[in-house]
């Protein structure tokens, strides 16, 4: 799964798996919040998706930060084959990207404020790879569900970049695009670094903090 090379080509609607027409996952509870993960969410909370490499740690990104969040959960999004399964998505054949979802309350967090985790949380100027973990699966991607979280996401983007390039960084490669179709995770794969504490996360930040949700401005 980790230092094996994978596929860093999407493959085409004539090369992707065909999948399957039910989905992976039947639904169950947040290992941590005690949640329904497929839902239905409380009226008022708001949807977000995020892909900054292996969605084991990605997800732990986002449960931590606690207040206003009310589930996470791990899927896979931004590719041609229908539910796929993990060993699909694993093989590059799927063109999906391991992705975590999200569902916050905005008077709670702002949009604004998981931006930073995300913008934080890994190196945005990878490609299609996050440290060791190499494939189509492990890059860089927004999926915004508005269009005020597009504008803040293309806002935080640019203001980010200056920064990692004044810290010898390069071009900021993150997709940033509508969200496409998520599709659940397995079971096994839902909050897997709280069910294995001490299990495999290969994520790690630029070590750039970015001004995003703190009030603080770049210098023009």
């Amino acid at each position: 799964m980790f230092f094996t090379k994978k596929k860093t080509e999407m493959p085409t609607a004539a090369t992707a798996l065909p999948g399957r027409a039910k989905p992976i996952f039947a639904g169950g509870e947040h290992h941590i919040f005690s949640r329904p993960l497929i839902g239905p969410y409380p009226a008022g909370m708001e949807v977000a998706y995020f892909g900054i490499g292996c969605f084991w740690g990605a997800e732990r990104k986002f449960w931590q930060i606690g207040n206003g969040i009310w589930i996470t959960a791990v899927g896979y999004a931004g590719g041609l084959t229908p539910h796929p399964t993990y060993e699909e998505v694993c093989s590059g054949k799927t063109g999906h990207n391991e992705v975590v979802k999200v569902v916050y309350d905005p008077s709670k967090i702002s949009y604004e404020m998981l931006l930073k985790a995300f913008w934080e949380s890994h190196d945005p100027t990878q490609g299609m790879r996050q440290g060791n973990d190499v494939g189509t699966q492990y890059r860089s991607g927004i999926y915004t569900t508005t269009a005020a979280q597009k504008a803040a996401a293309d806002s935080s983007r640019a203001t980010y970049q200056p920064l990692l390039t004044a810290r010898g960084y390069g071009t900021i490669t993150t997709e940033i695009v509508d969200a496409p179709e998520f599709y659940f995770a397995e079971d096994y794969h839902q909050q897997y670094l709280s069910k294995v504490p001490h299990g495999y996360c290969g994520l790690g930040g630029t070590g750039v903090s970015c001004p995003v949700g703190t009030g603080i401005g770049i210098a023009s």
